[in-house]
């Protein structure tokens, strides 16, 4: 199976978004340099706004290229209609809630509404094959984290300090978990890319408490 990340951009004080899900200053850096992203499969990608910094491109191209199917919560596919049916460098996405897919919404979108994390991390390494799978941060990623379904843990690390909002790891409830050293560690314009590998272990008896 592919590997299997928990992924976002955070404030220093580890929220991806605040009280009211806005996530004011944490995404500038994507628009912030000279360079486009060009992920391969995803022109969409390629000609969009998005331009980041010599120091980011070749990092977050690879993040997108390789990731093939990416788990999210409902919560985010609601806020976002899900991207309209064109998600942000996946060619699948899995959606952990308890409500099926709005009627009609984009009948050719490969979208699939599962209602445990567990299943959804497992139907996404099938759809995904040999590539790899993006899980959200938040509640949803703080989950399979705990059940023992994450070998990285990604993290975009802004200048910002929120003082509440949404955690990175949600109401994770797998503690204490010690990652090991960070097998990536890259300074861009105005963010900090930190990858850290899972060390494994037991999986905590957590409950899909924000599928909806």
């Amino acid at each position: 199976m592919g590997t299997t990340y928990l992924h976002a951009v955070a404030s220093l004080d580890g929220f991806i978004a605040d009280d009211n899900d806005d996530v004011g200053p944490l995404h500038d850096w994507y628009f912030n340099g000279d360079h486009p992203l060009d992920v391969e499969d995803h022109p969409e990608v390629h000609s969009g706004p998005f331009r980041v910094s010599a120091a980011s491109v070749d990092y977050v191209s690879g993040i997108w290229s390789r990731q093939s199917a990416l788990v999210i919560g409902r919560r985010l596919f609601d806020l976002t209609n899900g991207w309209e049916g064109h998600p942000p460098a996946s060619d699948h996405v899995v959606v952990v809630s308890h409500r099926p897919k709005p009627d009609g919404w984009h009948p050719e979108a490969s979208y699939h509404f599962v209602d445990s994390v567990e299943g959804a991390v497992a139907l996404a390494q099938e759809l995904a094959g040999d590539g790899e799978v993006g899980v959200t941060a938040g509640d949803i990623g703080g989950q399979a984290l705990a059940l023992g379904l994450i070998d990285y843990v990604a993290m975009d690390l802004v200048p910002a300090v929120f003082g509440s909002g949404k955690r990175y790891f949600g109401s994770f409830t797998g503690g204490p978990l010690v990652l090991d050293d960070p097998d990536v560690v890259i300074q861009g314009e105005r963010v900090l890319h930190l990858r850290y590998p899972v060390r494994r272990g037991p999986a905590s008896p957590n409950t899909d408490q924000e599928a909806s």
